[in-house]
């Protein structure tokens, strides 16, 4: 964490990783489909359909199924709008329980690491990692009612519910900047059912 707060940005690390984020697909995905491609300027690739990156309705409800690792979103009316994958929490450092709330929204959020408040890491010192799709958090954040936690994305895609987290609700970027673009302020978070597993925890 110290190393990549001081860093100036979370960017990419390369085009491979970029064109894989905006296109929904795993990096070794994107070199399968395109064997000995340059991914310079000019190059056509073929990529996979990812279609729209917006929801029909405003979100009003989510909820979180901690045991199948689902985030489940909800319209006004009660129509399902967007299941994800998720990983959510770990049987060691399990996710909340019960109702919430939306509190706000971050979009490019910056990542604080506050050793008075969180207990992972290794950081003896408060450090800010700047904001980018690299960051612990993502491209997003949905701050909830329950201090410390959210739901956001994560530079990892093919981690999504295959590691654990340290209590938070992390989905793909894509998917976290989906939701977090139709999710309202005040909308109720509800966390369901409970881990079934530890293992290899991240941020």
């Amino acid at each position: 964490y110290e190393a990549m707060a001081r860093e100036p940005a979370m960017n990419y690390h390369d085009v491979v990783e970029m064109l894989a984020e905006r296109f929904h697909m795993d990096e070794a995905l994107l070199r399968a489909l395109n064997p000995g491609a340059a991914f310079g300027a000019g190059a056509a690739i073929v990529v996979t359909a990812a279609g729209a990156d917006t929801l029909a309705a405003k979100v009003d409800r989510i909820e979180i199924d901690k045991a199948l690792g689902q985030v489940r979103a909800f319209d006004e009316a009660g129509a399902e709008l967007a299941v994800y994958p998720a990983t959510v929490g770990s049987t060691e450092r399990p996710a909340p329980s019960g109702e919430w709330a939306v509190r706000t929204l971050a979009p490019r959020p910056t990542y604080t690491y506050d050793p008075s408040r969180l207990t992972f890491g290794k950081p003896k010192a408060k450090v800010t990692i700047p904001a980018g799709p690299n960051n612990p958090v993502g491209s997003t954040w949905i701050d909830l009612t329950k201090d410390t936690y959210g739901i956001h994305g994560g530079p990892d895609p093919n981690h999504i519910g295959k590691t654990d987290s340290h209590g938070c609700v992390r989905l793909t970027n894509w998917d976290a900047n989906e939701l977090g673009a139709a999710v309202k302020k005040g909308a109720v978070v509800v966390f369901v059912g409970s881990e079934t597993k530890a293992g290899k925890t991240t941020a």
